[in-house]
């Protein structure tokens, strides 16, 4: 089986206002979503993941506070990139928020590890 990063993706300014908009309800409706998709797909769910905060910047000048359009992430685990791709349809609950979108970036292996 095969590894893959999986990004959940949405502008800043969509995550900023889908959470200062979303009601309590609206928040656990969302919430439930997730892990009926999570428990759905428990055989491929590697890791979960998590939403991602504030992102930091590290180069030979030094770190530097950045942004990104990374909302959280999982690990997930298939035979192929496609099968991977087929595990996140069009219900998938990110892409119930407007201008949302996944990418999914297979995670090669080190030689002789």
């Amino acid at each position: 089986m095969k590894k893959f990063l999986v990004l959940y993706m949405a502008s800043g300014a969509d995550f900023e206002r889908m959470m200062k908009n979303s009601t309590p309800e609206q928040q656990k409706k969302g919430m439930d979503a997730w892990m009926k998709w999570l428990n759905a797909n428990k055989a491929s769910i590697v890791e979960g993941g998590a939403p991602l905060g504030k992102t930091k910047r590290v180069d030979s000048s030094g770190a530097s506070n950045t942004k990104n359009e990374v909302g959280g992430y999982s690990v997930v685990q298939a035979e192929s990139h496609d099968a991977a791709a087929k595990i996140f349809g069009k219900d998938h609950p990110h892409l119930q928020m407007p201008g949302a979108w996944i990418e999914i970036v297979e995670i090669m292996p080190l030689p002789g590890m």
